[in-house]
């Protein structure tokens, strides 16, 4: 039976022929090959059945700290039972004598009977000419010894000793030949590989690149000291709308601009101080007569604030560092820069000195870690924050500026309807925008097309 080898596999067999039985250390003496090609080599003919490998371990024994000390001044119990060949002892003495190894000492000796006590005085009894452990001592001394090769008895006493014994596992492998490797024909050719050659294409599982870049922003947010809270992604009108001071008669609450659930309103919407506090801060700065049961009428979120502004209603905190991503859903028109749903990272800071510069130098420091140097902010206006800014970042495929995240410090109209006294810095922005930018894509339909070209070849971070 003729089989073409690789060159690597032909210098194994041939080694293994002369010399049946081989570790992989001595192959790569007889072969000359380097330590990685031989555990190819190996791995290649134990797959075609042509190598056998018989793996097996050893134990190897040498004294430790303390038995190298015994091995020179003698066992403790040695020590003890040398004193007393002279006469018994006081216990004072051979405490002053012994130091600290006068307890293990003792205590065996008088668990094997090697002693014995008479009010304070010690006497040896009948101690054996060799102690247990002894005898290891001896022929390990500083060398290094098979533990076949000694007395399991003698050893087993010092192995339960701390520091006595230092037991090494080697681990080896021995490398044969299988019967019908032995008489095959080893084929002139060489086997190499031709690096050219077409290989099966083989498509790993991975996840979606919006996926990796939701991932990638909680991460940063994270590691930037702040905690994640959740919220459902259908609100009351009073949430979403009216708890961060937008008035009943905002083009965003109509429903070319907002889903609302059909014939579904909100059984509670807050606390009667909440909505009291909130109706009265519609009407002394809208000037108008404010609806509970608009207020009550249950949408598709728009954004994740109304879950910020609840949590801060609820709990209060003086100080608190928290963000919130999830879907958000607008009914607008569908283009290659607006979805009707789509992804939301909003986060707010809150304390007793937060300021628009605390909130600038946080933008700026989230934008560097996901990869975005080029960013300025300009002043803008948003419904729930005063001052208010939006961030701008340089878009050097279309080579001009581009809006991303709004922000701003939420106004006293929003906190303290909601009994919320600390500033709160607040900013938010569509995730999709982000990762269009990080895959340089021109079009946010791309994360949804299900296009498998694109998202193969997508890499995870660009």
């Amino acid at each position: 039976m003729s089989q073409v080898f690789h060159e690597i596999e032909k210098k194994i067999i041939t080694s293994l022929r002369d010399n049946p039985k081989q570790t992989p250390e001595s192959l790569e003496k007889s072969t000359q090959l380097l330590p990685d090609q031989i555990r190819r080599g190996i791995e290649w003919l134990r797959l075609k059945e042509l190598a056998i490998v018989t793996e097996s371990q050893s134990s190897v024994i040498s004294l430790g700290k303390n038995g190298l000390e015994s091995l020179q001044k003698g066992l403790p119990e040695r020590r003890l039972l040398e004193l007393l060949k002279t006469g018994p002892k006081k216990l004072s003495d051979l405490q002053k004598e012994l130091g600290f190894v006068f307890g293990p000492s003792m205590g065996l000796a008088r668990k094997n009977n090697w002693v014995e006590a008479s009010s304070d005085q010690i006497s040896i009894k009948n101690p054996p000419s060799e102690l247990p452990g002894e005898k290891t001592l001896k022929l390990v001394g500083n060398e290094k010894i098979s533990k076949d090769k000694l007395d399991d008895a003698d050893l087993s006493g010092l192995l339960k000793r701390p520091d006595f014994i230092i037991e090494d596992v080697i681990k080896s492998k021995e490398i044969s030949l299988s019967d019908s490797a032995k008489s095959m024909e080893l084929s002139d050719t060489t086997g190499e590989i031709d690096v050219e050659a077409k290989v099966p294409e083989v498509f790993v599982a991975r996840t979606h690149p919006l996926k990796d870049t939701i991932d990638e922003i909680r991460e940063i947010f994270v590691t930037l000291g702040f905690s994640e809270i959740f919220g459902n992604m259908t609100q009351s009108s009073f949430w979403n709308f009216d708890a961060l001071f937008t008035p009943q008669d905002h083009p965003a609450r109509e429903l070319q601009d907002t889903f609302y659930l059909d014939k579904i309103n909100a059984k509670k919407i807050g606390t009667s101080e909440q909505i009291k506090k909130v109706s009265e801060s519609h009407k002394k700065n809208w000037r108008y007569q404010w609806d509970i049961n608009e207020a009550k009428k249950m949408v598709l979120r728009t954004h994740t604030t109304c879950v910020t502004i609840k949590h801060l209603a609820e709990n209060k905190p003086d100080e608190a560092r928290i963000f919130s991503l999830g879907r958000v859903f607008r009914n607008e028109k569908v283009s290659y820069k607006h979805l009707v749903e789509f992804n939301q990272i909003e986060g707010v800071v809150i304390g007793k000195d937060a300021s628009l510069r605390n909130l600038m130098g946080i933008q700026r420091e989230f934008y560097k870690r996901i990869g975005i140097t080029k960013i300025k902010f300009w002043p803008t206006f948003f419904p729930y924050t005063e001052p208010s800014l939006q961030t701008m970042v340089y878009n050097e495929k279309l080579g001009k500026w581009i809006e991303l995240f709004g922000m701003g410090i939420f106004r006293p109209e929003v906190t303290k309807p909601l009994g919320i006294t600390k500033p709160v810095l607040a900013w938010g922005g569509g995730i999709e925008r982000i990762a269009m930018l990080k895959y340089d894509l021109d079009d946010v339909r791309e994360f949804y097309n299900n296009n498998l070209g694109w998202l193969r070849s997508a890499t995870k971070c660009q």
